[in-house]
């Protein structure tokens, strides 16, 4: 008899919607008894399945859904299923989907693979895997969980409640606060890209000394590099999220909960002031200062510093609004640039008809 899917196995047994409800803060409307198993999307909710609308383009597929219960804003329209009604549907679905989450964790304990150098400092009830390997006076902090792979430099300080995925690398003397996470291949305090130029053309390398601090709840996606600075920090302050592929320069300041999507690349000195959000490959120039709240479209390119607040967009960054209309325009160029030139031929002939040579 085959066994239960694998989307089945990612989450735990059968909950009382009553309890769900209880659990995830949302007023319940319907029957409380109704067992629910899994939190999944609207448009694939079957019975037994939570699922959840917060945004209105869904509507439709919220009147047809089989859903056994649904997460919907105060003022949504009525499901045809059991409601939890929440102000904040979005941040209830994501509550959810760790309420009915089966999340492995490691036991405690050090994998007997693993290199730990015999100065370093271990909290209680941290979990490392096979074949880490940890640096000369480090410290890491209780419930940590470290994964098969990772590397921890000497002198790092990990904090309390971290999770550092395969294949990490946290280099020497970096810093990092409480509830952390480190998705795959991070690389935490890799040399800042600083070189000076010798008479003959040739570059030597400026050593990178300086530290990189990562505050508490700030997560790193995969394949993220943050570098440290010839001298002083790099820092990524408290609540910071940043997706894959990301690069922070050296001498960096991130400021709180500041989110960066995948590609973004932020060159050294440049200061990102609080809740910032930059979107999927924003490129960012050095010594320049992206004010508090700002928000930038894709691909936007940042070559000055930009005012707390704005709405930016292209190459350079202007205000979206500007950039929107003049992105409307350029399909119309090809057009007008051939009627400017028939006019131009047209005021040529008229000048060389005129007796006066006007």
């Amino acid at each position: 008899m085959p066994g239960p899917s694998a989307e089945r196995m990612l989450y735990c047994a059968d909950l009382k919607l009553s309890e769900v409800a209880e659990r995830l803060a949302c007023r319940l409307d319907g029957d409380g008894d109704v067992d629910v198993n899994r939190v999944t999307g609207i448009d694939v909710a079957q019975a037994g399945d939570l699922t959840f609308l917060a945004n209105s383009r869904y509507a439709n597929a919220l009147r047809s859904t089989q859903a056994a219960a649904v997460i919907l804003a105060d003022d949504a329209e009525a499901a045809p299923c059991s409601m939890l009604r929440t102000p904040t549907p979005y941040l209830a679905f994501a509550r959810a989907v760790g309420l009915f989450g089966d999340a492995v964790r490691p036991c405690p304990g050090v994998d007997p693979s693993t290199s730990v150098a015999p100065n370093v400092s271990l909290g209680d009830g941290v979990s490392i895997g096979p074949f880490v390997s940890i640096g000369s006076g480090a410290s890491i902090g209780a419930r940590t969980v470290v994964h098969p792979g990772v590397h921890i430099g000497p002198g790092a300080v990990i904090g309390a409640d971290c999770v550092l995925h395969s294949h990490v690398a946290v280099r020497e003397r970096v810093v990092i606060g409480d509830r952390v996470v480190l998705q795959n291949a991070a690389v935490v305090g890799s040399d800042g890209y600083g070189f000076a130029q010798r008479p003959d053309g040739t570059h030597e390398k400026i050593p990178q000394l300086g530290i990189v601090v990562l505050e508490a709840d700030v997560e790193i996606g995969a394949h993220v590099a943050i570098d440290r600075p010839a001298i002083g920090e790099t820092r990524i302050r408290e609540g910071a999220k940043i997706d894959n592929l990301v690069q922070i320069g050296h001498g960096v300041d991130i400021g709180r909960h500041v989110l960066l999507a995948a590609q973004v690349g932020i060159a050294g000195s440049t200061t990102v002031e609080d809740a910032v959000v930059l979107a999927g490959q924003v490129g960012v120039n050095g010594h320049v200062t992206i004010g508090k709240g700002t928000r930038a479209t894709g691909q936007t390119g940042i070559t000055n510093s930009v005012a707390p607040g704005s709405f930016i967009s292209g190459l350079p960054a202007i205000d979206n609004r500007a950039w929107r209309k003049a992105a409307a325009s350029f399909q119309t160029l090809p057009a007008l640039r051939k009627k400017v030139a028939a006019l131009e031929r047209r005021l040529a002939a008229l000048e060389a008809g005129s007796p006066s040579g006007e």
